[in-house]
């Protein structure tokens, strides 16, 4: 786009600012800065403001906050177990199943400037994050091949994974220098997680610099809009995400972050059981530890599904006990797990996603004075950053809930080392539990000093271990095959 052609851009939303010091800088940065401005749509982005400046003011209102009703929950306990699994694995058979992973973070509260992916807990086999969700995928892959008398080479997860800015390029990398962890490189498509510039609250956006408009990411719930992004995976890409997903045909998605260590990716039970309910979004949840764990449950909030935050519940709800379940009946706690169909990807969000408000968060952004050209750090908040969660769609979805144990699925990593909760140790403790008690529920007898770590590629959750039965575990450490650990046996 030309000089002229920005100019009229600016001037039309009033964003005339962004220019201010364009005569001053190189050739190089004014094409920067008229690319950067460029790719903005100003009218979406005001839009995004007024909605989220409006909902901000509007108080809750009376008796907001409901318990989800009994029949959108469901337990991984259920009888329909096994039902769910075969749907599930069917599906990944005819490859019907693709994968987001959320993986733009950083791994900053660890004390690692890496994308969180590429963190090792401490495990014996020091594989990362990325290793560890790598080879799941690919262990299910091989269990849906051999119960439907497939080849592997037949049987393909798309895995795309949404990275940020600052974590592409090392991503990208982590993945090549790792030969994909064993996963067909056609099979990982990398696209990007957008941003919004940062604002005034009157809707001025704000420059960083004399030549870079000051943004922030958009929030995991940016996943939405980096779908419908040909630019999200390159500048010159033909095809959006999700028009990738709909060519090859893929029908359903299975989303989750990056940092729960214990995360079943493409879960078949999970999958096969949100198809057979016939919904179009649905949300794995742990019951809470207590009632005033930190944790967002989803609940009602005026009749709609949503994710209601610790902080918004009174205590008396907190507390609350359902009658029939003897349980809190505000127990579902949400561990950004999701199931959703291409369909409501593709053709829903569109027609409501105007209707989303973001989220506002008042913070001190660095700029520039634009009548001095001095840099300035603010003392105090001079402009607003606004993020979508990827939770926010719920209220317009019919949500279905399956409730999963805490100790089998949901191990985030938060915190840095040596921190009270969600660690590197308690992820590491909780991996190495895990595989434990696989063996324990497969008859294996194993003392409790001994760490063993199994690698998703010799179980993916129990299953194909019926041979440890009656056998004593004479030694620990990492375990690769079933081969090894049949020498481990006693």
């Amino acid at each position: 786009m030309s000089l002229e052609a920005i100019q009229q851009k600016l001037e039309a939303s009033n964003q005339t600012q962004l220019l201010t010091f364009y005569n001053q800088l190189s050739d190089e940065q004014k094409q920067s800065l008229l690319s950067q401005i460029d790719g903005m749509d100003f009218e979406r982005i005001d839009k995004i403001l007024k909605l989220a400046l409006e909902t901000e003011k509007q108080p809750p209102s009376d008796n907001a906050f409901t318990p989800p009703p009994q029949d959108s929950v469901k337990s991984v306990h259920s009888d329909q177990h096994a039902s769910w699994y075969s749907q599930g694995l069917e599906a990944i058979a005819n490859n019907k199943v693709a994968v987001i992973l959320m993986a733009g973070g950083q791994g900053t509260r660890l004390g690692s400037s890496n994308p969180k992916g590429m963190y090792d807990v401490g495990l014996p086999s020091q594989k990362t994050l990325f290793e560890l969700q790598a080879q799941r995928i690919a262990k299910v892959e091989q269990l849906a091949a051999l119960k439907h008398g497939k080849s592997a080479d037949d049987v393909n997860i798309l895995w795309l994974v949404m990275t940020s800015g600052p974590t592409r390029p090392t991503t990208e990398s982590f993945f090549k220098q790792n030969n994909y962890f064993g996963l067909k490189q056609q099979n990982v498509i990398f696209f990007e997680q957008g941003v919004l510039p940062c604002l005034t609250e009157s809707g001025q956006v704000i420059l960083a610099n004399k030549s870079t408009v000051a943004v922030a990411p958009d929030g995991n719930g940016g996943v939405y809009n980096a779908l419908h992004s040909k630019k999200s995976i390159s500048p010159s890409s033909t095809q959006s995400p999700i028009e990738i997903l709909t060519e090859k045909g893929y029908e359903y998605i299975h989303a989750y972050c990056v940092d729960n260590s214990l995360c079943k990716v493409a879960d078949p039970t999970f999958i096969g059981y949100s198809i057979h309910s016939g919904v179009d979004c649905g949300a794995k949840v742990v019951q809470k530890r207590d009632a005033h764990e930190s944790v967002g449950v989803i609940a009602l909030r005026d009749s709609k599904f949503s994710v209601v935050e610790y902080s918004e519940i009174p205590s008396n709800l907190a507390e609350l006990i359902d009658k029939d379940t003897g349980k809190l009946a505000f127990n579902a706690a949400n561990i950004a797990n999701h199931f959703y169909t291409t369909k409501f990807l593709r053709d829903d969000i569109p027609k409501f996603e105007h209707k989303i408000a973001y989220h506002i968060a008042r913070k001190k952004i660095p700029t520039v004075d634009l009548k001095t050209g001095m840099d300035v750090k603010p003392d105090s908040p001079n402009g607003v950053k606004m993020e979508l969660f990827i939770f926010d769609v719920f209220p317009f979805t019919n949500l279905s809930l399956f409730e999963v144990e805490r100790s089998d699925e949901f191990s985030p990593l938060k915190n840095a080392p040596g921190s009270k909760a969600d660690t590197p140790e308690t992820s590491r403790r909780d991996v190495l539990a895990l595989s434990k008690r696989y063996l324990k529920e497969n008859g294996a007898v194993i003392a409790d000093d001994i760490d063993i770590e199994l690698s998703p590629l010799v179980t993916y959750e129990g299953e194909g271990l019926s041979f440890v039965s009656g056998k004593e575990v004479v030694k620990g450490g990492y375990v690769k095959d079933v081969e090894e650990l049949k020498t481990l046996l006693h």
